[in-house]
């Protein structure tokens, strides 16, 4: 695997959805009205912006200097665990299980990206390399993105229109 080269597409199209999302976003101010509906459209930028930092801390470091990537993976992984975790509390309180068990994955996934970071050995037991094993993490919570983003736009993750 060509760590560069993957982390270079992978942050470019992480910033390019982060793109979409704002269009998408701004075709709906009726969205950030309401604060349980901009905290999911927050979370689903975020679900989208801390992985293209991600990706560009894994360039800047590389193999050369992993130290750089390690700690603003486990920086960006503890904001972004904790994000997840506040939005997981509300949609639990919704009961949209949907959305409990996508946050609760993405959650789990951030704590597990955090936990490579500080003790990259761990990788190894898998017979990856730490900068892999993220990158394979990163590629599931761009997927479970995807998932919240598709049930989100169908109306199923919205919490009821009121009439």
């Amino acid at each position: 695997m060509d760590v560069s080269t993957f982390y270079a597409l992978f942050s470019a199209t992480c910033f390019t959805l982060v793109g979409l999302w704002w269009n998408v976003v701004q075709g709906h101010p009726e969205w950030m009205r309401e604060p349980a509906l901009r905290r999911i459209v927050g979370g689903i930028y975020l679900s989208f912006l801390l992985p293209a930092l991600m990706g560009l801390f894994a360039q800047v470091g590389g193999t050369e200097q992993p130290q750089i990537w390690r700690v603003a993976f486990i920086a960006l992984a503890v904001v972004g665990c904790v994000c997840t975790l506040r939005l997981l509390t509300r949609a639990g309180a919704r009961g949209d299980h949907f959305v409990t068990w996508q946050q609760a994955g993405a959650g789990l996934l951030y704590l597990l990206i955090a936990v490579v970071g500080a003790f990259p050995e761990l990788a190894g037991h898998i017979g990856l390399r730490p900068i892999q094993a993220e990158a394979l993490m990163l590629i599931a919570l761009i997927v479970l993105g995807h998932a919240l983003v598709w049930r989100f736009m169908a109306g199923e993750g919205r919490p009821a229109q009121r009439s």
